[in-house]
């Protein structure tokens, strides 16, 4: 989930992440987590900028690497357009705790094809070598992410949202089930609009591949 935040677990000891700013007379109070949330988008980048600058050990066979690279990143595209549907992220409709469509699958399918677009971005880098690395860094810094999502809708929330803690996996379904997915849905138009420019994640590879 973007910015319209729909977390996962309970209270895990943040505590020992919290960075304390504070001036005088003044209330100001930032924390780590919620630091790397505001700018999750950057920091999900590294391993995207290192596989557009470097060229070692490249995988030279074009042909393979961008369409199971494109295809990959399509994978994604398609997750997030399934998700927002449900969520509405970026759409003027009312936003609410969002517990269908894949959310009644897993709680975080937004930052699960941000992955899933990250790892097929670096495919088409060629730099296969790259793959779990990329892997790792995006569970490392979304985890972060979700943990503070997850502290603010239980506050927000409260008992609606544990149950739904208890009911729904992070990142893998407890009991898949094809019934009521809410594949498409009266904002499916909306939403690929939204969602297509994220093709755009492979524009540097193009550049890459030709200059």
């Amino acid at each position: 989930m973007d910015k319209q935040i729909n977390g996962e677990n309970n209270h895990l000891g943040f505590d020992t992440y919290i960075l304390h700013f504070r001036e005088e007379g003044g209330g100001f109070r930032m924390s780590v987590p919620h630091w790397v949330y505001r700018g999750r988008n950057f920091f999900v980048c590294p391993p995207l900028i290192f596989t557009f600058i470097s060229l070692s050990y490249e995988i030279e066979a074009d042909g393979i690497i961008w369409t199971l690279g494109t295809g990959i990143v399509l994978v994604g595209i398609v997750l997030r357009i399934w998700a927002q549907q449900h969520l509405h992220y970026r759409l003027t409709v009312h936003k609410q705790l969002t517990t269908t469509g894949p959310y009644g699958f897993v709680r975080n399918p937004l930052y699960i094809g941000n992955a899933i677009m990250c790892v097929g971005a670096t495919i088409a880098s060629e730099l296969l070598w790259m793959i779990p690395i990329t892997i790792y860094w995006c569970i490392g810094t979304y985890s972060i992410v979700i943990r503070y999502e997850e502290e603010h809708l239980l506050e927000k929330y409260g008992d609606t949202y544990r149950k739904y803690l208890s009911e729904v996996a992070r990142w893998f379904p407890k009991r898949p089930s094809l019934r009521n997915m809410g594949l498409i849905n009266e904002y499916l138009y909306q939403t690929v609009l939204v969602e297509l420019p994220g093709v755009f994640i492979l524009l540097p590879y193009i550049i890459k591949e030709i200059r």
